[in-house]
């Protein structure tokens, strides 16, 4: 009853392991990536407003254009990067839809999608579920966890159709510099390669900015499709309202696929998500906690042999584990069933993980400092 294509697709490597969460008490979750923040009140107030007011309906297919015009006039502020809000921006459910409709709008069947690895453990299961193929390169720890633009010229060698690009990353908190996109394009330039970019944690940059990958170039704007959306940055994951911007034929192809699937985005979410670029000051407070916590894991783990790179975005921080002479499933099952801490397997996250976790820390300092307690006193059990 199922078709080969799905069944091969495996169930995701983080819900997998939180099903053994579920019930159980006394658990400090570090896995699940969401804010631990409410969201924004203004952003609530207008959700709510809009409902008292009977706006319950659905609204065009590609979204309200009084949100499609805050977005434009954001990233045009803030990134100098001008998109028509009428013929290149599409409102999605969510980031995770607006991968799958890029995805479905421009893959034919065995084309190569490159995926960076460690990578969200959606893009992989996208590309084989849309009938591409993942051509995977490894960014290895020894290089920041960052593309190597060696292995880069050697898959776009491939003619590869896309390549989906996530920063800052999950699972590794890793992200870019002007000048070091500027040499991810100088390869991709040469190729017909479209570029998907994932760039919902752009609020979430510790030092220094953000940078688009849109906003390289004229010639790398018509080939980049990015995604964002209001989860992350604005803790709204709940009101699952993302969007997509690029080129006027991609993002028309995408509403065409939407109207069938989807329809619209809900109404609430978009209404209140008008509001999301008017809550500077709660999200720099956010920002602010989450380095203060970024400090304090990266600092514990690298104590406690756990060796972890700085992460310079998200809330994430992906220590190794080798030096405990377990893998990472094990490692996580025993941590979570012996000292009531949840990790996430690094496995999770693509091959040749085996010897990384993820560990989120959007939570509280003082559960982040119960959690170190348990976890080094898991670790003087095993050494």
């Amino acid at each position: 009853m199922i078709s080969d294509r799905v069944k091969k697709v495996p169930p995701s490597g983080i819900r997998e392991f939180f099903d053994l969460v579920l019930g159980m008490p006394d658990v400090i979750s570090l896995g699940v990536g969401e804010p631990d923040f409410i969201t924004p009140w203004r952003i609530r107030e207008k959700a709510i407003t809009s409902l008292e007011e009977g706006m319950t309906s659905y609204t065009s297919n590609q979204g309200l254009l009084i949100l499609r015009e805050a977005i434009a006039g954001r990233y045009k502020e803030k990134y100098e990067v001008a998109y028509s809000a009428e013929k290149e921006i599409l409102i999605t459910v969510g980031v995770s839809e607006a991968l799958d409709l890029v995805l479905r709008t421009i893959l034919d069947p065995n084309d190569y999608v490159i995926v960076i690895t460690p990578s969200y453990v959606a893009y992989p299961a996208l590309v084989e579920l849309n009938y591409g193929k993942v051509l995977n390169i490894d960014a290895k720890k020894e290089n920041g966890f960052k593309i190597d633009l060696k292995e880069l010229k050697r898959a776009v060698a491939k003619n590869p159709k896309a390549m989906i690009f996530n920063y800052p990353c999950n699972p590794t908190g890793v992200t870019y510099s002007k000048e070091e996109l500027a040499a991810i394009w100088k390869v991709l330039a040469k190729t017909d390669t479209i570029i998907i970019s994932d760039e919902v944690y752009d609020e979430l940059v510790y030092e220094g900015r953000h940078y688009p990958f849109a906003g390289i170039s004229k010639e790398a704007k018509k080939r980049t499709v990015t995604l964002n959306g209001f989860s992350k940055g604005q803790a709204m994951t709940g009101f699952r309202c993302g969007y997509a911007c690029g080129p006027e034929q991609i993002i028309s192809g995408m509403t065409k696929i939407h109207a069938y699937s989807m329809l619209c985005a809900p109404i609430t979410a978009q209404i209140a998500a008008c509001e999301a670029f008017n809550v500077e000051k709660e999200v720099k407070e956010m920002v602010k906690h989450y380095k203060s916590r970024r400090d304090y894991i990266v600092r514990e783990f690298n104590r406690l042999g756990m060796v972890t790179l700085c992460p310079e975005g998200a809330f994430y921080c992906f220590p190794d584990i080798k030096k405990f002479k377990m893998n990472a499933l094990d490692f996580a099952k025993k941590l979570l069933f012996q000292e009531k801490v949840a990790v996430i397997p690094g496995t999770a996250f693509g091959r040749g993980l085996d010897n990384y976790l993820r560990v989120s820390y959007a939570n509280t300092l003082e559960d982040l400092k119960e959690a170190i307690v348990r976890i080094e006193r898991f670790l003087s059990g095993i050494k």
